[in-house]
């Protein structure tokens, strides 16, 4: 009798055919096949796993800029794109440098851009796309970007102390006059304050450092160059910037829809003055309002709800410059 050659270790399978050798379980891997279709994202030689790469990238990036405006560059500080870029140089906004990209294709924006730039003593550098992408942040800038110089903010007891100087050695022709911000977010709103404020007079604008707009480049443009011209202070604690003026002899009114005293006629409009304007929707904070030593509201039809902050504050000032100057009306 022939001896049986097959492998003890195998199974045997019967069928139609009669007995066949099986694998003894050595193939279950390669029956088991290569599982689910990898995601395209996932899959390293995809067109889509480099663009998510790309845009892990960006984020990360995005997510390490400083955001602390004067302790380091932001995107905050860097004018984008050629009508924004000659906008901000027709202004004189103080800026730094002017980024070229090294393949622009120049047109007239970028011709006048460079002219501004000789005529300011703005230093001009190229740079490639992929750098002009990290400094913008990702902006649409047409190969041109504008880095501004961290506005140097005065602080609030130097700014104080100074004016309160001029008053008393007689070079102010008006007491002083002030206008503190509460909450207000918008730049264009802070820029457009801070034109108000230098047009009717005001010595000095005064911010919170947290959850408020900042002299970025979009509030120097707004303000139409009166960031140059206008002291602006920066607070750690409003409502205590408050108290301080208030102890250096100055009376602090908050502007609020609902005020006890109505501007026209103003009785504090002599007096030294902090004028103090909440954001549009939210009006003054409480401790703002429980600090100020009175509310004003400015008189308007049923038809007009409320008025934007830089309207507010610029009819508010206003009116105190009419009174100061004895205007008859």
């Amino acid at each position: 009798m022939a001896k049986d050659s097959r492998p003890k270790s195998a199974a045997v399978r019967r069928g139609s055919k009669g007995p066949q050798v099986g694998s003894g379980g050595r193939g279950k891997r390669k029956l088991a096949g290569r599982g689910p279709t990898p995601k395209a994202e996932d899959r390293v030689y995809h067109k889509a796993h480099r663009k998510k790469q790309l845009a892990e990238r960006a984020q990360a990036k995005q997510a390490a800029r400083p955001r602390t405006r004067g302790s380091g560059r932001g995107a905050e500080d860097v004018v984008a794109g050629r009508n924004a870029v000659l906008e901000a140089l027709t202004a004189r906004i103080p800026a730094e440098q002017l980024l070229v990209a090294t393949d622009i294709d120049t047109d007239r924006r970028v011709r006048e851009a460079l002219q501004h730039c000789a005529e300011q003593g703005i230093r001009v550098k190229e740079v490639s796309r992929r750098q002009l992408d990290s400094t913008t942040g990702d902006a649409v800038h047409q190969g041109l970007a504008l880095t501004l110089h961290p506005y140097e903010y005065a602080e609030v007891a130097d700014l104080l102390d100074e004016v309160i100087a001029d008053a008393q050695a007689g070079r102010l022709q008006h007491p002083p006059l002030l206008v503190a911000c509460d909450s207000i977010t918008d730049p264009r709103n802070l820029g457009a304050i801070i034109r108000a404020a230098a047009a009717f007079g005001a010595h000095g604008v005064i911010v919170p450092e947290r959850r408020s707009a900042q002299v970025t480049a979009t509030a120097w443009k707004t303000s139409a160059g009166a960031a140059a011209r206008l002291p602006v202070a920066r607070a750690k604690n409003l409502t205590q910037a408050i108290k301080h003026a208030q102890q250096a002899g100055c009376f602090a009114i908050g502007l609020d829809g609902g005020g006890e005293m109505t501007l026209p006629g103003l009785k504090l409009a002599d007096e030294p003055l902090v004028v103090v304007v909440g954001s549009e929707g939210r009006g003054l904070s409480r401790l703002v309002a429980e600090t100020v030593d009175a509310t004003v509201s400015i008189p308007m039809t049923e038809a007009a709800e409320s008025l934007n902050a830089s309207m507010a504050v610029g009819v508010t000032l206003y009116e105190i410059a009419v009174l100061r100057q004895g205007v008859q009306r």
